[in-house]
């Protein structure tokens, strides 16, 4: 009788934190907004795998107007890069740059039970425009499976949302500085 009682303790842990688990778990931004013309440090929250599987690779796609992408180093993570072309040439510090990081690319391992967090920093164009918002599409792949992040409709409840970062005028928040 002794052995059953644990291995039942723990099936019922196990469905209970499965349970816990909010359906609405989403990969979203700590920092929702975000001044347009500055540098915004993107600090992208993973709170679990896939349906229970642990998360091997976290894809960002950068879009038009998110320039001079930087990404964060993580210890125990490949990072891999893509580069390409922007949709249009964009100014940066009285520079001209036509091109950059569009996508960016961790590979590990990330337990399902556990929860992360995925840093870059990126400059946003003064092309942009106050009140919209700019996503950053994601999918995150798991050793069983994949999770895409990609919907860029804003609307609540669709399946997927893509994280997003609501675009403020200049001057209008407390801005943190330029960062290089």
């Amino acid at each position: 009788m002794k052995l059953i009682k644990p291995t039942i303790g723990i099936a019922a842990l196990a469905l209970g934190l499965a349970l816990a688990a909010p359906a609405g778990a989403h990969i979203t931004f700590e920092t929702s907004s975000a001044v347009i013309g500055s540098s915004y440090k993107a600090v992208l929250r993973v709170p679990h795998g896939c349906q229970g599987s642990d998360t091997t690779r976290i894809r960002i796609r950068m879009p038009d107007g998110a320039v001079a992408v930087k990404p964060q180093p993580k210890p125990g993570w490949t990072l891999d890069l893509v580069q390409g072309d922007y949709a249009k040439p964009e100014t940066l510090h009285d520079a001209t740059i036509t091109s950059g990081v569009r996508e960016i690319a961790w590979s590990g391992d990330l337990p399902d039970a556990y929860y992360d967090e995925f840093v870059f920093r990126v400059s946003l164009s003064s092309s942009l425009k106050p009140g919209d918002t700019l996503y950053f599409p994601v999918v995150q792949e798991c050793k069983q499976g994949t999770d895409r992040w990609i919907d860029t409709s804003g609307k609540d409840g669709v399946d997927g949302p893509a994280p997003g970062v609501k675009l403020l005028a200049p001057g209008k928040a407390s801005a943190h500085g330029h960062s290089h």
